[in-house]
Parts: structure tokens; C-alpha cells; sequence
């Protein structure tokens, strides 16, 4: 059996390194963050089974860490450590996507078992697979190879950014994407379209791929929130 990785973010030096200490003792390897932006280049660089992340961090606090880590990493657990026990604070770190919330002061044995159960949880989960190609509606998408074809059977010539749109859609099929997470994740930080140039997006993709592009089925526009697609 191969060892669990942790990586685990925590600026409070004495309680760092008496949780890293009863990590190892129960067999984990640790790897150890003590800012934001310390535990992103960690995350980036290696290959973890579980992140217990501190949410009050010097430079980047653990629910923006957590909010980055999603947008790259939808399964692996993560457990919130932190001294706010307000409930719109467990509700703030559940909706960002960490997977259990521990307020400390905490009991050790408690901190074991919770990491315990999210590495079995986590074991027992079906491994994600990167979309290489969809089909919906009498269309079909090569993630890889770039090769669509529309509603009419007739291929259609894509670029890259639009490629990643459509990815990042029909990977959250059903849910609404929001503007700045399309942005994120498209753009990239140092660009900023205007909500008009998204837009202008998602009527092309009706084009190639709706029957009626006034009645659009898969691709839509939810005014002020986002965009969705339907498969």
C-alpha cells in the first residue's frame, strides 16, 4: 500500500508541527505550508492525497487556497482548520469546496480519524478522467484532436479559446458558470473581456450547435449569474 500524502498549511509554528508529527506517527508523509501562496506552490508541484488547510494564512487566506485548488483539482479532500466557528463560516468553506470543517481548539484523535475517513472516502471514489470527447444533440467534440461536428453534420473549424469554453461547460454540465470563474479559467488573470465578449461566445456555439438558435437547448445565457450548458 502506497503512503497517504498530506499537505498541510498551517502558520501557527507549535500547532504545525504537532500536527505533522501525529500525521507521521500514523504513517503519512507531510509536506508542510505555512502561507497561501506557499501551499499553492506545493499543491502545484506535487501530488497529494488530502490538504488540511488553516484558514487564516498570511498573504492568501485558506478559503482563497481552497477556491484555487477546485478550479484545478475537484477531488481531492480538503479539511478546514480554523478558529471561526460561525456557521457562515463552515457554510462559506463547504460552498468552496472543502469536504469537513474542524474548529480548533480540537482534539488530535478527532483531527485522525476525520483525515482517516476523507482518504477512505476518497480511495473509494471513481477516478476523474479528463474529457477527451462529447456528444449531445447530433454533435460531436474532440477535446483533443479539435475536430467538431455541428448540428448538420458539417465540421467546424474551432479555436483554442473557444475549445476551453466549451470544455469548461460541458464539464459542469447543469450547473451555472459564473462570469469570473469563465474568466479565470479561459482568460487567465492579466485579460479581461467584457461580459459582451463571453456572450458573443456562447451565441457562436448556438450556431454550430443548436437546431433553433432563438430557442436555444444546450447553450444559455442566465442574465447576471452566468452561463450554462444543457446536455
Amino acid at each position: 500500500m502506497s503512503t497517504k500524502r498530506i499537505l498541510l498549511v498551517e502558520d501557527e509554528e507549535h500547532l504545525l508541527k504537532t500536527i505533522q508529527l501525529n500525521l507521521e506517527l500514523e504513517g503519512y508523509s507531510v509536506t508542510t505550508a505555512v502561507t497561501g501562496i506557499e501551499a499553492l506552490k506545493e499543491f502545484r508541484k506535487n501530488d497529494f492525497d488530502l490538504v488540511v488547510l488553516d484558514v487564516m494564512l498570511p498573504e492568501i487566506n485558506g478559503f482563497d487556497v481552497c477556491e484555487e485548488i477546485r478550479k484545478e483539482n475537484t477531488q481531492l479532500p480538503v479539511l478546514f482548520l480554523t478558529a471561526k466557528s460561525s456557521s457562515s463560516d463552515r457554510v462559506q468553506g463547504l460552498k468552496l469546496g472543502a469536504d469537513d470543517y474542524l474548529t480548533k481548539p480540537f482534539n488530535l484523535e478527532e483531527l485522525l480519524l476525520r483525515v482517516q475517513i476523507l482518504l477512505r472516502r476518497n480511495k473509494n471514489a471513481s477516478p476523474e478522467k479528463a474529457l477527451e470527447s462529447y456528444a449531445f444533440g447530433g454533435n460531436e467534440i474532440n477535446f483533443v484532436t479539435y475536430e467538431i461536428k455541428g448540428v448538420d453534420g458539417r465540421q467546424i473549424e474551432i479555436t483554442k479559446r473557444e475549445i476551453a469554453l466549451l470544455k469548461l461547460l460541458i464539464e459542469r454540465a447543469g450547473k451555472v458558470v459564473s462570469r469570473e470563474d469563465i474568466l479565470d479559467a479561459v482568460w487567465g488573470e492579466d485579460v479581461f473581456p467584457s461580459s459582451r465578449t463571453i456572450d458573443n461566445y456562447i451565441l457562436a456555439f448556438r450556431k454550430y450547435f443548436e437546431k433553433n438558435q432563438k430557442e436555444p437547448k444546450h447553450f444559455h445565457s442566465i442574465r447576471g449569474v452566468g452561463y450554462k450548458f444543457t446536455g
